[in-house]
Order: structure tokens, then sequence, then C-alpha cells
């Protein structure tokens, strides 16, 4: 007998509600501990067999539970917890019961539209080392921001250009005109030190958690301006290609896709959505810098988009385009070739660098040459 299961998850209790797939006829319902043990009995109880569909919202205990559902045999599904409550038949009498009910014979009559993609254990892992490395990062950063206040305040923050090694944090603190502020600067070069020892731990840690990527983390990497760190975080932000049906859906992921208002007559276009990964968004944007080099290949577009709508929104518009480039290398399985662009390579004879310009109509129809 196929059934489906709906689960309102708590920390310490979560309430249980199964259906049959083709009648909806309730089969049981109840209470179990939020536990590995609590659902392997409600599974037990309910004779769930393998691949049985599990609905849950959205939440802070979602997505381990996910996981663990997946290790039994079940079928997680992640909804949207804003769809489940729009959609509610008694919004303003909720109840955990009901709610486990309701998401049950929704995930059954296939009446919610978003759900939640769950990585698999390696993206997971992936995405926890970069997590814990950018708040290190952050935290370095930080320290680094607040040693300059110090000497900014009395009239010496030209003395602090560059605080990125130790070595500059010692040559700082040896300079005769800091020395009455020595000991403050001592203690944010102490606790800077760590936060740059534990990233860089997580960095070799994320060496190895990158090996299962090795391929697509290597095509990614092809493309100019983008390093390790935006290669990885791409990966683990999308998880994989094939869940996009083009590059538009991408754009949109990260929310690099401009917003929209059009009704009836009236069409607008807004500022980006910023939905999705904030710091996605802010890596792509950090690669998008480098079109602003002569020798870069996005260069052409670059120039003319700050000709035309001004630096800030020619970066976001470039790191667009970088997602959709490295959405369809990873997807195509493929490295990165200018050729694909439309632009010529001007090869300057004393200099060794390559300059980009966009082709001409005639050359547009020809076919692209080494």
């Amino acid at each position: 007998m196929e059934m489906v299961i709906g689960l309102d998850v708590h920390s310490k209790q979560s309430v249980y509600a199964a259906q049959e797939e083709e009648t909806g006829k309730l089969c049981g319902r109840g209470d179990v501990p939020t536990s590995w043990e609590g659902l392997g009995e409600m599974i037990d109880k309910l004779g769930a067999p393998v691949g049985t569909r599990v609905a849950l919202e959205t939440g802070t205990q979602a997505m381990w539970l996910a996981r663990m559902l997946s290790t039994m045999g079940m079928v997680p599904v992640v909804l949207n917890a804003q769809e489940v409550r729009k959609k509610a038949l008694r919004p303003r009498q909720k109840s955990d019961r009901r709610d486990a009910f309701e998401l049950c014979d929704g995930l059954r009559r296939g009446i919610y539209q978003t759900t939640i993609y769950v990585p698999d254990g390696a993206t997971l892992r992936l995405r926890a080392i970069l997590s814990r490395r950018r708040h290190f990062v952050t935290a370095a950063t930080r320290e680094t921001n607040a040693a300059r206040f110090v000497l900014r305040a009395v009239g010496l923050s030209s003395e602090a250009a560059s605080l990125t090694t130790k070595a500059a944090w010692e040559k700082l603190m040896s300079r005769p005109a800091v020395v009455n502020q020595r000991e403050h600067i001592s203690m944010h070069a102490t606790l800077w030190a760590v936060a740059r020892e534990q990233a860089s731990r997580l960095e070799a840690e994320l060496a190895e958690a990158l090996v299962p990527f090795a391929a697509p983390a290597r095509r990614l990497l092809t493309t100019p301006g983008v390093g390790p760190i935006t290669a990885a975080t791409f990966i683990a932000t999308l998880g994989t290609p094939t869940r996009f049906p083009d590059s538009h859906a991408v754009v949109s992921y990260l929310g690099l896709a401009p917003s929209t208002y059009d009704s009836g007559e009236t069409v607008r276009h807004g500022r980006i959505t910023k939905q999705g990964s904030s710091e996605m968004r802010f890596l792509l944007c950090e690669a998008a810098q480098q079109a602003g080099r002569v020798h870069h290949p996005l260069h052409p577009y670059w120039t003319k988009l700050c000709s035309k709508k001004g630096r800030h929104k020619a970066v976001v518009a470039v790191a667009a385009r970088l997602a959709r480039i490295l959405w369809r290398l990873w997807r195509d399985d493929a490295e990165f070739d200018v050729r694909e662009l439309n632009v010529v390579a001007d090869r300057k004879v004393r200099t060794k660098t390559t300059y980009y310009r966009l082709r001409t109509p005639d050359e547009a129809r020809q076919p692209a040459q080494e």
C-alpha cells in the first residue's frame, strides 16, 4: 500500500499524519520524539514502504530530518512554510495535528508548487566548511578594521595600509609612530592571527571536501576571474546543474535577475531581487570586477555597460553573465572558451597582453577561429 506522510516538526516532539496515496484514506496519526528512534517508531507503526514521500515544512529542523529520513529509505519533500500557511484551510485555527494532515493531504493532491532542494552529504559538507570559513574570514576582517579605527582616531590611518599578513602586523607595531597604541593593536593582532589560523585549517579541509567535485571545479576555474573559493561556493550553492532548466533560472535563483512589475499597460523593471545566497552574489560581483581590466575577455561588455548604465550596474550585469557561463560549463562538462563570446582577440606585437573587442557584424557572420 502506497502512502504519503505529513510531519509537523518541532525540537522535541513531532506530529505526523499518513494517508493512502490513491484514496486519501487516513492510515494513522500521532506524535513521536524528534530523533532517530522516534522516526523509526513512526515508520514501523505505519508500515511505510521504502520510497514513501514525507512532507516537511522549511525550518531549523527540516534539513537534518530530511537527511535522516533519506537514510531510512523515505523520500523527504521540504515545502516552503509560507506557501503552506497561505494554502491552509483554516489559517486562523492553527494546530500541530491539522498542520501535519494538511502537509500530507496537500502533497498527495499536488497543490504545493515550491519544494526546497535537499543536497546530498558531500554538498552539505562543502556548505558547512564554506560557512565556517566565511565566519572566520569575517572575524579577521573585523579585527583589521578595528586596528585601523584605533590608528585613525589619532591621525595615523596611513600607517595601516595593508594588514593581510602576520609580518605586516609586526611591522606596524614596530613603528615609532604607533608606540602609544601598540598595546591595543597587539590585542587585535592576536585575534586576527587566531581567526586566520582557523580559516587556513578550514581551507585545507575544503580542498579535501572538493575531491568529489574535482572535475567541475577544474572546469569552473578556467573562467577568468574565478578562483577556488568562488568555484567551491558555486558548486555548494547550486548542488547540481541538472535541477535548473536554463541559465535564466540560475540567475533568478541567485537573486541577480531584475525585479519586474507587469500589469496591464504598466511594465517596470527595478533592482535585482537579491534572492538566494548573498555570499554567492558577493563572490560573483567580486569576480566581475576583473572585467574592468583590458585583458579580460568580458572587458568589451564591461566598457559598453559602464558607458550606458554606470559601474555598479555593469558589475551586476557581468556577474549575471558569469553565473550563466559557470552553469553552462558545469552542465556541459566544458572548459571556458573565449571563442564562444562575441569578442575578437587583438594581440599586440611588443607586449604579450591580449586585448579584446566586440565582433563587427561582418565578423559575427563568420565562424569563430583560433
